[in-house]
């Protein structure tokens, strides 16, 4: 099986904006986030960020910045930038970084790669090379335990990448996402893994994946497992497609494809349906802006209906709802007790209190007494999951982890935790 080489988006942070990585004076349009968002959806494989900040103010502030990209980007992240000690590393390894990189052109940087190898792991450390002068500095980086070499020079040119593929070291190696040739020539040397890029805040990646796809380079693109033609088509020749969104499973939409608009959703990512009033190809969001991006499509056991598991930007449906399900007929009061969306909704009413104070809440009491109340209520609690665990009726266990788990998320809402950053944590263990 061929490795897939790495389209990775790059951008600096400077005063809580996204910079473009080597000019520090140009902006992005985009917010942060929205860009960040952006290109994970447009096809991108992981992000680099490049801390650019001066102060440890700022510093404090990307911090924030870069905890918000990973959690809503959904690829995963590569920070690093500006690391005075082991503290730093750790900031980004705990906002959900799936790797740091320290820069090999300071000397303390040098200094901190084997403490930080021996205390986070190999594989989240990477080394950051200014140039292609520091690449005499690759084998010493990885003896420290950096697993990666960062290529930071924009200028690489035929030498460089001679140079790089005599290296035994796997690397990135950064430039602009314009030079198509210079992209390519980069992913065709074994030890390169893939590239960083300065895209435009209009690049389509997965468009770019495509050119590189056509020229041999095995890259992360959508692939159906069965054929258009194992499908059961309708007497149109179409097949129907039900659009869920992919965070919370509410129903969007229901259109249809033809096998052209199925072709079509795999090589751009984006949901393509077959317009039956127009009898043309639709691609959902060209004129609204209300683009789906693909995470999943699955195909049912009769193999007669498509569901599609979207990122959907703005309204779903042509009315402005967000859903065009949006019409009740007849509902039944049940509880609902699916367990993320129980916690959730918990965790809502905790931080209502907390910004809504309300009189005679127990809630609120916690919050007033401040967080030394907080944690004591919590090993309490913990200490009664204990003593129940001992009893032989499992009832009371069930009380007593709901008690722990009420203090728990009163203490999540004063820290500012969210149930989103703890189940993308356990879902990175």
């Amino acid at each position: 099986m061929m490795e897939c080489k790495k389209l990775i988006a790059g951008f600096g942070i400077k005063n809580g904006r996204a910079v473009k990585l080597n000019d520090l004076q140009t902006c992005y349009e985009e917010d942060l986030l929205a860009l960040a968002r952006y290109f994970g959806d447009s096809g991108a494989d992981e992000l680099f960020l490049y801390d650019q900040s001066e102060s440890e103010e700022d510093h404090e502030k990307t911090i924030g910045f870069m905890k918000e990209v990973a959690r809503l980007s959904d690829i995963p992240v590569i920070a690093g930038g500006r690391v005075k000690r082991l503290e730093d590393v750790k900031k980004y390894l705990y906002v959900g970084s799936k790797a740091v990189f320290l820069d090999a052109g300071i000397d303390e940087n040098v200094d901190l790669m084997k403490e930080a190898a021996d205390r986070f792991g190999d594989d989240k450390i990477y080394a950051y090379l200014p140039d292609v002068s520091y690449l005499d500095r690759a084998a010493e980086c990885a003896q420290l335990g950096a697993s990666v070499m960062i290529l930071g020079d924009p200028y690489i040119t035929e030498d460089t990448l001679k140079a790089v593929s005599e290296c035994e070291e796997h690397f990135l190696l950064t430039g602009s996402g314009k030079d198509r040739q210079l992209l390519a020539a980069s992913l065709k040397i074994n030890n390169v893994e893939g590239f960083v890029a300065a895209f435009d805040n209009d690049c389509v990646c997965m468009d770019l994946k495509q050119d590189l796809k056509s020229q041999g380079i095995g890259v992360d693109t959508f692939e159906s497992s069965i054929a258009f033609d194992q499908f059961k088509l309708n007497s149109d020749g179409l097949i129907p497609v039900i659009t869920q969104d992919y965070r919370t499973r509410e129903v969007l939409m229901m259109a249809y494809m033809n096998e052209e608009a199925f072709h079509e959703t795999l090589k751009t990512g984006c949901m393509t349906y077959y317009s039956r009033s127009r009898q043309s190809l639709w691609k959902k969001g060209e004129t609204s802006g209300h683009y789906q991006y693909v995470k999943s499509l699955s195909l049912d056991c009769d193999n007669d209906t498509l569901l599609a598991k979207v990122n959907q930007i703005g309204a779903a449906c042509h009315t402005g709802e967000r859903s065009c399900f949006y019409q009740n007929l007849i509902q039944k009061e049940f509880k609902d007790s699916n367990p993320l969306k129980v916690f959730e909704e918990v965790l809502q009413v905790i931080l209502d209190r907390k910004e809504n104070p309300k009189e005679g809440s127990y809630t609120n009491y916690l919050f007033d007494k401040g967080i030394d109340k907080i944690l004591k209520k919590l090993g309490e609690e913990a200490t009664e999951i204990i003593i129940a665990a001992k009893n032989p009726n499992p009832e009371e266990v069930k009380y007593e982890i709901s008690d722990f788990l009420y203090h728990m998320m009163v203490l999540m809402a004063q820290k500012g935790v969210s149930w989103e950053d703890i189940t993308r944590e356990l879902a990175n263990r």
